[in-house]
């Protein structure tokens, strides 16, 4: 898969690379990652790239169902990372995969992947929230314009710069008071332009998606921001789970909460809705949310 033209924005195109893996052998997979200045590979990349070299072995007519997955070690933005993919099972509906993530001997990440042939079945699904259509709220750009005198300048910076996903909060209260609310949120989403039509790269290109604003929604409990100093934040792990087809750049509501957060910890949820209320995928997630006055790094 090469970067194709429709990613008209070079961020998206830039994230079509990254996600573009490099077969070494048959079940042996080069990535590489941004040099945005990031000090740490962020989490939702390692999932993207480790869901492709896993889709990589499997037929495209079984498309990926779910994911469980293991940050293991903060990952080298600086160096490749190698994906090996232990092929568990090919049975007659179901395939499993598992993946490791290696960088400087040693792993960073592992994750099990299954893959399921189509099938029909019984149908249900949760409602979606009843929140204003992504065309009703600013851009990142008209927010930042917005509220630039009361946004932190680390906000405004990570706002500002161009991204390979397209983030429309539903409220932004939470950005400009430091006062406990309910943990929940909901933020509209989409890729940044046109991608080619392979279902497999809009569930990786989801999977990327699906760890920015997860974890930090455990905060909004404790009047804290994911900018904010005093807080050491790290995914522990992530679940994802894909029901339906969709389209990764069309607008999909994220829709975001936090149960628990326990023993410096934070157990976070959330659910994918396309516009017209469809549910197509869930999320879990739980993270370290630690005081750094009390930091230590994982050994």
């Amino acid at each position: 898969m090469s970067a194709p033209s429709e990613a008209s924005c070079p961020a998206l195109a830039g994230l079509l690379e990254v996600l573009d893996l490099e077969q070494l052998e048959d079940n042996l997979f080069r990535g590489t990652s941004p040099q945005n200045g990031w000090q740490r590979v962020y989490g939702g990349q390692v999932l993207g790239q480790a869901l492709m070299a896993a889709g990589r072995t499997v037929e495209a007519e079984r498309p990926a169902h779910s994911l469980h997955g293991y940050f293991l070690l903060a990952g080298d933005p600086a160096h490749p990372i190698i994906y090996e993919v232990e092929r568990i099972r090919d049975g007659g509906s179901f395939t499993t995969r598992r993946v490791k993530a290696v960088q400087h001997g040693r792993a960073i990440f592992a994750m099990s992947v299954s893959f399921q042939k189509a099938e029909e079945g019984y149908e249900h699904a949760s409602a979606m929230p009843d929140v204003p259509p992504p065309e009703a709220l600013p851009s990142a750009k008209e927010r930042v314009a917005e509220l630039i005198d009361a946004l932190p300048a680390n906000m405004k910076s990570y706002w500002q710069r161009e991204n390979p996903i397209e983030l429309r909060p539903v409220d932004v209260r939470r950005y400009l008071s430091r006062e406990p609310s309910p943990p929940q949120q909901n933020i509209w989403l989409k890729a940044n332009g046109r991608l080619p039509d392979d279902p497999r790269l809009h569930q990786c290109v989801l999977a990327y998606a699906s760890d920015f604003t997860l974890l930090d929604t455990a905060l909004i409990a404790h009047g804290k921001l994911l900018f904010d100093q005093d807080i050491q934040l790290a995914s522990l792990d992530h679940a994802l789970w894909l029901h339906l087809p969709f389209r990764a750049d069309e607008w999909l509501l994220y829709a975001q909460d936090s149960p628990s957060a326990a023993g410096a910890r934070g157990f976070c949820r959330g659910s994918f809705f396309t516009r017209d209320g469809r549910l197509i995928a869930s999320t879990a997630q739980e993270g370290l949310i630690r005081k750094r006055q009390t930091a230590f790094m994982i050994k």
